[in-house]
Order: structure tokens, then sequence, then C-alpha cells
């Protein structure tokens, strides 16, 4: 296990989703490296329990939960619980971080609830899939991906650009890093997608589910995307350098004599009218053009699609809820007819009586 130096909690976030609950940021620090986890008050619980269940308990007691029953309102009116609890899981696990016992900081479930030895850059072992996600940590690893995904997609243009000034060493360079970024990319999404498929197990409602399904669905389609653009040059593109520069130099040579006989420029008759992107490319760089254009068109079908399908299981669902309320009313009309016919019966024997 990495050897961990230090650990604090200092700080905590309000979420809403699935509901509105306080995250609590934890802070380790190793020997070369450092990352942080968010986990809720529920998982500290939960992993106390399993180091009681299966060890014994830690050094340290847990925050009684019932301390904090009076949590209920907004939580700016309870910065000062917040505060408590935050001071009382930080001693908690500090506690077991300088036991002078090993046998809590060595237990799988302390591990994975720091996210030690796979760390928070998601760097697991050849084949591993032993990774396993709370349902706070799991938004935690799609958020980072979001970030490496932006970070590829900046990789590319920087490349671009450098190819267009020339610097085709340093635009190979900056390549072959986005390919690796995207590779480690890949390996975290289907780790992601395993531990949705564990959390399915679990108790999750079926609409956060299909969210989260769409998420990695987006995530693996932005790759996809990604895995298109690293492989395309940009050496058939205006101003771009290559080793055959002197090579491409002759269209433009034998476009010039073409223009010198014919006193006009010449230019493509057939086709759609010409604009101020099309005008300077040649046959190949229109069809990279018209290839980079359907790329684009499928993205933005394939989020839609993405949209729609949500739109779908929402309308299903809606639609179940409202069967459900129709047999409540129907029922409830029933038992009103059942009461009236009863009341009129008793309104008759009452005027026997009189």
């Amino acid at each position: 296990m990495t050897a961990i130096q230090a650990i604090y909690i200092r700080g905590h976030e309000e979420r809403s989703d699935p509901k509105p609950h306080i995250v609590y940021r934890i802070e380790i620090q190793a020997h070369v490296r450092s990352w942080q986890m968010w986990r809720r008050y529920s998982e500290f619980v939960e992993l106390h329990t399993e180091l009681i269940s299966s060890i014994g308990s830690p050094p340290a007691p847990l925050p009684p939960k019932h301390a904090f029953a009076v949590l209920r309102g907004p939580f700016k009116d309870n910065s000062g619980i917040i505060e408590e609890r935050r001071a009382g899981l930080e001693k908690y696990l500090r506690a077991i971080i300088s036991a002078k016992d090993d046998k809590w900081r060595e237990c799988d479930a302390f591990r994975q609830f720091l996210g030690t030895p796979v760390g928070r850059q998601g760097a697991m072992a050849e084949g591993s899939t032993s990774k396993q996600f709370s349902s706070s940590s799991w938004l935690d690893e799609h958020l980072e991906l979001q970030a490496k995904v932006r970070d590829i997609r900046a990789d590319i243009i920087k490349r671009d650009a450098l190819s267009d000034r020339g610097d085709v060493s340093a635009s190979h360079t900056v390549n072959v890093q986005a390919k690796k970024k995207l590779a480690e990319t890949l390996s975290r999404v289907r780790t992601l997608t395993q531990g949705l498929q564990e959390l399915a197990i679990g108790a999750m409602a079926e609409g956060e589910l299909q969210r989260r399904t769409d998420m990695v669905a987006r995530l693996q389609d932005d790759c996809e995307k990604l895995g298109k653009m690293v492989t395309i040059t940009r050496q058939s593109r205006p101003g771009a350098a290559s080793p055959a520069q002197g090579l491409s130099n002759v269209p433009a040579a034998a476009e010039l004599n073409r223009t010198a006989l014919l006193g006009k420029p010449v230019t493509r008759v057939f086709g759609p009218q010409e604009t101020n992107v099309t005008r300077p490319l040649d046959n190949q760089g229109l069809v990279q053009l018209q290839k980079t254009q359907m790329e684009q068109q499928d993205g933005h079908l394939a989020t839609l699609t993405s949209i729609l399908q949500r739109q779908r299981h929402l309308g299903e669902a809606i639609g179940a809820e409202l069967a459900i309320h129709c047999e409540l009313l129907d029922d409830l009309n029933n038992d009103v007819d059942r009461v009236g016919s009863k009341l009129v019966s008793a309104k008759k024997q009452l005027n026997r009586l009189g």
C-alpha cells in the first residue's frame, strides 16, 4: 500500500443529486504524490461497519449519527454541526493512519475508501477490475474523465496549430501525448462502466441508472471521435509543412501557369457555390473538409439520440406513474360510491324509525 504521510478533511460541498447531502473532501498526502477523495458520512458509516465486522473496532470512534439529528434544515443553518462532524471524521481517519497496529489501514475496505493504491489519476494494474465506486466517487471519476477529454481535445488543437506553422516534430510529439492520454481515458471509461454495473446491482434507482448510462455513452462517443481525430494529419491543409514540401508546390506552379495562359484563375465549375473556406482547398482538402463536417454532424446526431432516448424513458416513467394514480382514483371513486350507498340506506332506516 502507498505509505500515507498525512491526511486531512479540509472542506465540504453541498450536492443535490440524487437528493441534498453533504460530501467531505479528504486530502491524502503520500511520499511522492497526493490526491483527494469525496465521501459522504454514510460512506464513513459503511467503512466503520466493515472494519468492525472484519477486523475489530478501530482505534477511534466514529462521530455518532444521532448527535446530528437536527441536520434537517438548510445546510447553511447547520454550519457549526457540519464543522464538528468534519473535525470528528478527520480525527477518526488520523487515528487509523497513526495506529501502531496496521491491520485497519491495510484492510482492503480502507484502501478502497481512500483510493489507494489506485490513486486519483486512475492508474490501475494491467487487467485489474478491482476498482470499486460509491455513488459519489463514481460521479467524481466521471468529472475527471470529462476534464481528460477536454485536455485531449486541446492537445489536438495544439497539434494542428503546430502543423500549420510547419513545426512537424513538435506536432508529432503532441499527437503522441494525445494518443497516450486517450488510451488511459478509454481504460478508465471501461472501469467506470464496470463500476456502474456494480452500482446497478445495488439499490440505485432506475431513473438515476439511466441518467448515468447516458453519461457513460456520451463519454464513449467523445473518445471515439477523439480516436478519429488523432489519426487525421494536417499535411494536406494549406500552409501545412511536410517532408514533400517541394512536391506540394508543383500543383501551385501548374495553377499559376494556367492562370497566366487563360488570363483568369481556374475555379471549380461543378458542385456547390464556392466559399471562403472551400476556395483555397484542393480536391483532397475538400474531401477532408466534408469528412470532418460529417463527423461533426454524426456527433450532434448521437447526442440528440441520447437526449431523445432519455426523454422517452422519462415519458414512459411518467405514463406508468399516471396509470397508478388512475387506478388509485378509480379505487377512491368506488369507495365513495359504497359510502354513498351506505349513507342512503342509513337515511332510509332513520326515516322509518322517525
